[in-house]
């Protein structure tokens, strides 16, 4: 027995119900110590039941957990009952630890904000509900925590909803995860049809017996399961509603692209793998995307200006190197760099939230600079993120972004084309992210005059959590130092029971240590030579962006535009819908559904017209009719 696994949700949703039904009666401190308390405890449960879970022998680190019977129609029977193996507990820990870092950050960062007992509701209900997803046993409480997840999004995003774009962005949130969530749902009942069971456990013991490898069946199923993916996870062509969530309280982009909702996908393909491995085309194409959408996405962050939306940018293209993992069947890969993406990341959010609080809410990079000396402590945090995620030795980013890297050419499903582009898009992230780094805290200032002279670093309940995940973003990679580099990946060989039996990451047999080194030593110089070109453009001839942006006027409009992604769905999906959704109220709804409605009203009026000449309350009229009545009824008996 390990524990109740029940407490690790019990006690954010508890944080939840307190602050939702009673927050605006307490102080917020109040506030504050139910919200964080209810994160800390689950952190501290998850941690405990982390270690029993590594105690055990490899072959046993399984535990599930049943509540109640949820649904039973005739065979089919839904438990709501949780799974804990290696996978899951990787991601309690780090949902929960992360989460509760955000939670504390948040006290300082919202501390003067009106619905300060709303935000810390929403803020628990979103970490119970990605706890929700990760710990179920059964495909249909994944799915309600998938949902959660989705809801909160919507929730945070439009936290400000008097604000327009706020609202516009958590509406655009909410629609394109539908779109998403439509595909993720035919999956399940696929699913269902085929195994008569939602069961996680039973799926993955049947389907080498059920499936034909590379079958049309589990193609289509391992597809519309990616489809639910790439909306939650933000994959080309779902992946427009990321950078506008950016209009939501900083903490919480620093929750959904570090502990939650974007993670989601990655952790689902992560779960079922032993479908995706039996699907080589949807392997393909997972691949495929996942490359695809970690360039495109770096190039667009080439030229933002918005500190949050680099990182926005930064988010989808480094959700693309999961994908890749997964899409070549290292899906241990892609759950490493997701951990240690969720260190660094948050760390990155939370450092642009501390700037920003620097410099009253400024975002635009262009009104930054020479902040170094001003906020040493935010300075110092993001340096060490960035460096990890630039992928530089010595940080956790180096160790899960290069085993990526190499999975992408060494394995079986794996190519050159792919370690091409992996590659390119690791000195791209380099270049963006030390962009960042030099127009916000080197140079001359260019800050606003009224808002230079109160400049401050941030209060410690602010940076305090910024030194916890920058220790993080350094250490966190250390668990899984490949045997190249003789380490004993260690978090790899724990997460083997998870998908180890379907999938045997990246066979190097046909590969020389040779070749590895070549290829991890091309990755590294790659990385440098991007930290190298961003500290001639914004640190020795800051001038050179400028002339480069009017030499390729036409390739930076495209990028500094997004490739006009957004008016391309505006006109080809927005306008159209809009319009014929103007048709059918014109003609349907108004014509059809109200003309009915009047029609009816009309019929009932028109009959209450004629009989309320019958119905006068007159009784000479009533003994007038009687005798009509008579008259007529004699008429009939005597001449039928």
């Amino acid at each position: 027995m390990h524990g109740p696994l029940w407490l690790i949700l019990a006690f954010p949703l508890l944080g939840f119900l307190i602050n939702g039904i009673f927050g605006n009666k307490f102080n917020r401190v109040t506030v504050s110590l139910v919200a964080c308390g209810a994160v800390g405890i689950s952190f501290v449960w998850s941690a405990v039941l982390f270690f029993r879970l590594i105690a055990l022998p490899p072959e046993s680190r399984i535990y599930v957990e049943k509540l109640f019977d949820w649904i039973s129609a005739g065979k089919f029977n839904a438990a709501f009952s949780f799974y804990l193996d290696p996978l899951s507990a990787l991601m309690i820990l780090m949902v929960s630890g992360v989460g509760f870092l955000i939670h504390i950050y948040s006290h300082g960062y919202m501390g003067h904000d009106e619905s300060y007992a709303r935000y810390f509701s929403f803020l628990n209900l979103f970490t119970f509900s990605m706890l929700l997803l990760v710990l179920g046993a059964n495909l249909l409480v994944l799915f309600v925590g998938w949902e959660g997840v989705g809801l909160c999004s919507y929730l945070l995003i439009g936290f400000w909803f008097t604000k327009k774009s706020a609202s516009n962005a958590g509406k655009k949130a909410f629609i394109v995860n539908r779109i998403g969530d439509y595909g993720f749902l035919l999956g399940l009942f696929l699913i269902f049809v085929t195994f008569g069971t939602l069961n996680i456990a039973q799926i993955t013991e049947q389907a080498p017996r059920l499936l034909a490898s590379g079958g049309i069946l589990v193609t289509i199923m391992t597809l519309l399961l990616f489809v639910g993916a790439t909306g939650k996870s933000a994959q080309i062509p779902l992946y427009i509603w990321l950078p506008d969530a950016m209009e939501g309280p900083t903490p919480v982009s620093a929750l959904i692209h570090a502990a939650t909702m974007v993670t989601a996908g990655v952790y689902m393909m992560a779960r079922m793998s032993a479908l995706y491995m039996l699907a080589p085309l949807t392997m393909g194409i997972v691949a495929a995307i996942g490359a695809l959408t970690a360039i495109f996405a770096a190039t667009i962050a080439l030229t933002q200006f918005d500190i949050k939306r680099v990182l926005a940018y930064s988010t989808i293209s480094q959700l693309g190197y999961m994908f890749l993992a997964c899409g070549v069947g290292a899906f241990g890969a892609g759950i490493f760099h997701l951990m240690t993406h969720a260190f660094f990341k948050a760390l990155l959010f939370m450092g642009a939230g501390s700037v920003m609080h620097a410099l009253s809410n400024e975002q635009d990079m262009r009104y930054m600079g020479g902040l170094k000396k001003k906020i040493p402590i935010t300075f110092w945090t993001m340096l060490i993120a960035t460096l990890a995620i630039s992928g530089v030795p010595g940080f956790s980013g180096f160790f899960s972004k290069d085993e990526i890297l190499w999975e992408s050419f060494a394995s079986p499903q794996g190519n050159i084309l792919l370690w091409i582009i992996g590659v390119i898009t690791a000195g791209l992230t380099a270049l963006y992210m030390f962009r960042l780094i030099f127009m916000t805290f080197y140079g001359e200032s260019r800050v606003k005059s009224h808002i230079e002279k109160h400049i401050h670093e941030s209060p410690s309940v602010m940076t305090i959590p910024l030194i916890a995940l920058a220790v993080l973003s350094v250490i966190g990679g250390y668990v899984g130092i490949p045997h190249l580099l003789d380490g004993s990946d260690r978090i790899g060989r724990f997460l083997e029971p998870s998908f180890a039996h379907f999938s045997e990451s990246a066979i190097e047999g046909h590969h020389s240590a040779g070749t590895e080194w070549l290829f991890m030593i091309i990755s590294v110089i790659i990385a440098l030579t991007g930290i190298y070109i961003a500290y001639k453009m914004y640190i020795a001839k800051p001038e050179l962006p400028v002339a480069f942006a009017k030499k390729f006027k036409g390739v930076y409009t495209v990028l500094y535009n997004k490739y006009y992604v957004d008016e391309f769905y505006g006109y080809t999906v927005v306008k159209p819908f809009i319009k014929l959704s103007r048709i059918m109220y014109n003609i349907f709804d108004r014509v059809i559904i109200d003309g009915s409605v009047n029609l009816i009203a009309y019929i009932t009026e028109w009959t209450g017209e004629v009989l309320k000449w019958f119905q006068t309350g007159y009784v000479r009229h009533y003994i007038v009719t009687f005798m009509f009545g008579v008259v007529i009824i004699l008429g009939y008996f005597i001449f039928r």
